[in-house]
């Protein structure tokens, strides 16, 4: 069956996730601030929209990946109007639950359905139409987007009520942060014991220390030929991305009083290797920030 998609925000991200809609036959009617996005999304196939307000004006879904609340916010003030009754918001954005919460009553408050949709998977995952999509709102507003979810990804997962997808998205991307300066940690402390990083490797992926930091995204090159550290950590997921996501998962850990020592402090080593690096580096590679804080060369 055909979808006609309003697709608003198509950078590194909403651009490959557009253009496999388009790919799968679905009416794609995009729309970015950037030029040079909106150029290279209609030479996959998207319609291009003059502003978001004519994409939307005749979607049957209205599709958005954006950088930050106040954006997807400012977004629903614009296009809700223009909107035909009914039609369904399914925003891919990570951002704070509480603005996820208010988009949702924005939109519903007017008559349209709602849901939000953060990925996991990065811009590989984008690219391949392998993202994982962690949805909150209503059962029937999730069994409706789930055609377009598994198009653009390889697997969709209800989370629950509204707001229930960005918090599946910031305690995922807490566990990553986490394990990642752990994995880090324990290369450098190898290092510095005289253990090779294969040796290591063989040995943590094959027992209890294994996990996706480890065995897919290694922060050492070598052991994993394919992760960011082999490229001179050349991002799959930007530091700047994953500063951003622990910062939420920090705001919700203090709004919500819960005890979360090693979150906390994952946010904040991330936000300062991210404030020196930006969108240049990978994530993994704060093993260098690591390495370098006692002393050792990077």
């Amino acid at each position: 069956m055909t979808t006609t998609v309003a697709f608003i925000g198509l950078g590194h991200m909403g651009g490959p996730m557009a253009a496999n809609l388009a790919k799968a036959g679905h009416r794609v009617l995009g729309h970015d601030l950037v030029p040079a996005a909106l150029e290279a999304a209609a030479g996959a196939g998207v319609v291009p929209a003059g502003s978001a307000e004519e994409a939307v004006s005749d979607a049957d879904v209205v599709i958005s990946m954006l950088p930050a609340g106040r954006h997807v916010l400012g977004l629903y003030d614009d296009v809700l109007g223009p909107a035909r009754p009914g039609t369904l918001f399914v925003d891919c954005s990570t951002i704070d639950v509480a603005d996820a919460r208010a988009a949702h009553e924005r939109a519903v408050a007017v008559g349209m359905r709602a849901l939000d949709a953060p990925v996991s998977g990065g811009v590989v995952g984008a690219e391949a139409a392998t993202l994982t999509f962690m949805a909150g709102g209503g059962e029937g507003e999730f069994a409706e987007a789930r055609p377009l979810l598994e198009t653009m990804g390889k697997k969709a997962v209800h989370c629950g009520g509204p707001g229930a997808g960005q918090a599946a998205k910031i305690c995922n991307n807490m566990i990553l942060g986490v394990s990642m300066i752990a994995v880090s940690e324990a290369f450098v402390l190898g290092e510095s014991l005289g253990l090779s990083h294969q040796a290591l490797y063989d040995v943590a992926s094959t027992a209890s220390g294994q996990c996706w930091a480890l065995s897919v995204n290694c922060p050492v090159p070598g052991p994993v030929p394919a992760s960011p550290a082999n490229r001179d950590y050349r991002p799959g997921f930007a530091a700047s991305l994953m500063a951003k996501d622990l910062g939420l998962a920090a705001n919700a850990v203090r709004e919500g009083g819960v005890q979360a020592e090693l979150g906390l402090r994952a946010a904040e080593l991330y936000a300062a290797y991210a404030e020196r690096v930006g969108d240049a580096e990978d994530f993994s590679g704060i093993v260098r920030t690591i390495r370098d804080g006692n002393g050792e060369q990077a």
